[in-house]
């Protein structure tokens, strides 16, 4: 009796022997997948080989910022960057080789400020204006014996109308200064007329109305 007892246990005992050791065998593959998992997390995370790993929150040092520019200018077969090309050129200076005039200059070489003043003429009192007869220009080369360069005059007269109440200055030889002074318009007249052809170079500003209302006459040595 007791020996049929023993032979029915050993088919239960060997049944539960074989699912422990199917259990282990599972158990063993879950961590083995979850220790391949993490691996490939790690590996992930780490830099790559060759690159520079930057602290979190850090500012990229000028090396690191400098071979990151070098590895985009690398990549591109574009030109290179105006930025770094472009030099400054400086203003020429007014009398230079490539600025002044050694001719009578045309409409688009006239100095857009300044004219040659010849003579003057009476316009109706009642316009409250006179006619300037100029000359339009541009400064020419200086000579290596003078001490400024001459203006070179279209060889054109053209007139345009001075507001009488125009806001004048003057300078040697219609004054006795070499600094602007105030005179007043029909002090000009009266001198240009004394003068006719004298061609003294001024600055001028006109109104609203087309007429000059400011003149400043130009020293030249």
């Amino acid at each position: 009796m007791s020996q049929m007892k023993v032979n029915r246990l050993r088919p239960v005992v060997g049944a539960f022997m074989a699912v422990a050791a199917l259990t282990a065998v599972l158990t063993g593959c879950e961590k083995g997948g979850d220790a391949a998992s993490a691996g490939g997390a790690a590996k992930s995370s780490s830099p790559a080989a060759g690159a520079t790993a930057e602290p979190a929150g850090s500012v990229a040092t000028g090396a690191s910022a400098g071979a990151s520019a070098g590895a985009s200018a690398g990549g591109s077969k574009g030109k290179p960057s105006a930025v770094a090309t472009a030099t400054a050129t400086p203003p020429v200076a007014a009398g230079s080789a490539s600025a002044c005039a050694d001719k009578p200059p045309t409409p688009d070489d006239y100095d857009p400020d300044e004219f040659a003043l010849f003579r003057v003429e009476e316009l109706p009192a009642d316009t409250g204006k006179v006619n300037l007869v100029i000359q339009h220009g541009a400064w020419g080369c200086p000579d290596k014996d003078t001490d400024g360069a001459p203006f070179v005059v279209s060889g054109e007269d053209s007139r345009w109308a001075l507001d009488q109440a125009a806001y004048v200055t003057a300078v040697t030889p219609i004054t006795d200064s070499t600094e602007n002074r105030r005179i007043g318009v029909q002090e000009l007249i009266d001198w240009v007329d004394a003068h006719p052809d004298s061609g003294l170079v001024f600055r001028y500003e006109t109104g609203d109305d087309g007429a000059i209302h400011r003149l400043e006459q130009v020293f030249t040595p």
